[in-house]
């Protein structure tokens, strides 16, 4: 049972890894009208990790939004949310008017961005063709270790009908914004008021100005091989007519 003085967000950021959520956190943190946990790093991760989320919704509340002032709304990141459909029942339980946002990128950019983020970072040894032939394996096998990073699913999180389906299925439709990674860099300002407009703050379109690129892969060089994309694209042609068919022509599909 939660108190009468427990803070809990009214907006969570739940995904996906590399597709621009850092950048997200950083916008919003701008706003005087919004408090984002802190430190952005590690992320809360409450709803998705059973060991954390076995600590208690106190817990969560008096960690991360213990200073959140009452004048203004609260918001939290974890990006790996939203591959995860027991986070949706359990935010659903606790926070059942929260609204969710989640960012998608064209899933083979976003494959290969976090291919390339697992290469800087330790995890991956392979070629990036080894590494997709070799991901059900891998997710079979996962040592406990990585059962909630999971360094090596590149294809399955760029399934996002499938992903997002548990949250449409729980919370209203209105309670939900996805937006697409190409806006950061193509239409920046235009993402950022409607985002605002969503979370019901004061518009602030300036607030995008001199944000530039947030916790790049770039420090692994290399493009990804075109016949590799046209692969990749070519498998997430179903995919993504599903998850047009979810969010409605609202959402610009890629091409």
């Amino acid at each position: 049972m939660t108190s009468l003085k427990s803070r809990l967000p009214n907006f969570i950021i739940g995904g996906a890894p590399r597709a621009g959520t850092t950048w997200l956190y950083h916008l919003l943190d701008l706003h005087p009208e919004i408090h984002m946990a802190k430190p952005v790093k590690p992320e809360p991760k409450f709803f998705s990790v059973d060991e954390i989320f076995n600590l208690g919704i106190e817990y969560y509340s008096s960690t991360w939004f213990r200073n959140a002032s009452l004048a203004k709304i609260a918001g939290e990141k974890s990006t790996n949310y939203l591959e995860n459909p027991s986070a949706a029942v359990r935010i659903h339980k606790h926070i059942p008017e929260v609204k969710l946002v989640f960012a998608l990128r064209e899933p083979s950019d976003r494959a290969y961005s976090n291919y390339l983020w697992s290469r800087m970072n330790g995890y991956e040894k392979e070629d990036f063709a080894t590494a997709l032939t070799l991901e059900q394996q891998r997710e079979r096998s996962i040592s406990l270790e990585f059962r909630y990073s999971r360094p090596h699913a590149y294809f399955t999180r760029g399934l996002y009908a499938d992903l997002l389906r548990p949250y449409f299925e729980l919370f209203r439709h209105n309670q939900i914004f996805c937006l697409r990674f190409e806006e950061i860099t193509t239409n920046r300002h235009i993402l950022t008021e409607r985002l605002h407009r969503f979370l019901e703050v004061t518009p602030r379109p300036q607030d995008a100005e001199n944000l530039g690129i947030i916790n790049s892969s770039d420090k692994v060089t290399g493009a990804m091989a075109e016949k590799i994309r046209k692969d990749l694209q070519a498998r997430y042609l179903e995919p993504n007519r599903r998850l047009a068919s979810l969010l409605g022509p609202g959402f610009e599909i890629w091409s």
